[in-house]
């Protein structure tokens, strides 16, 4: 049974769904499940740019990872299949796989795919920003130095968690404005200048 922090979000403890997320199509499949709700292996393929057959075999990946979960309810018929995620988000921590050497190797691979997805969204951000300008001014980047110790650090962490956990997790008000898909990530760590 996964283990689930107070706030919901599953804690990932074992290398099976750390392996599955550190495939960019499942990461992909799991953001656009997350951003947009149920679907089908169909309608994830197009907004991932697969295959039908590539998007149900990762779907079959991410539901043996207890990451995803079929949405019977969601079905038109006998033949449609819809799909939605099992937990609100998912975090993990390389520290609690020490004695597992596949596990570690999972945490790190998947560690990488989003370092590199959240570059490259950043990238992307940078090189369009100036076609949206009420986007770009409303668009932030923070960096900041801190003396921290670890127990801090997990302090602030918490806080910041808690933060976007509440604004992602908030009922959308139905006042008639548009809102889009808004991608926010933080990191903190030990590093020297």
């Amino acid at each position: 049974m996964p283990t689930r922090d107070p706030d919901g979000i599953r804690r990932v403890t074992d290398a099976k769904a750390l392996s599955a997320m550190a495939n960019p199509f499942r990461s992909r499949m799991m953001d656009a499940l997350k951003v947009d709700g149920p679907s089908t292996a169909s309608g994830l393929a197009q907004r991932t740019g697969q295959a039908v057959g590539s998007a149900s075999h990762h779907l079959k990946v991410l539901a043996e990872a207890g990451l995803v979960e079929e949405a019977p309810d969601l079905a038109k018929d006998r033949r449609e299949r819809w799909w939605r995620l099992v937990d609100p988000g998912t975090r993990w921590s390389r520290a609690e796989f020490a004695d597992d050497t596949a596990a570690l190797t999972a945490a790190y691979a998947a560690e990488a795919l989003t370092l590199q997805r959240q570059f490259e969204r950043t990238q992307e951000w940078n090189a369009n920003a100036a076609s949206v300008p009420e986007w770009d001014a409303a668009a932030f980047n923070s960096q900041n130095w801190m003396r921290l110790t670890p127990e801090e650090l997990g302090e602030l962490s918490g806080e910041i968690v808690a933060t976007l956990l509440r604004w992602s997790q908030r009922t959308v008000p139905d006042d008639g404005q548009e809102r889009e898909p808004v991608f926010v990530f933080a990191r903190g760590f030990p590093a020297q200048p």
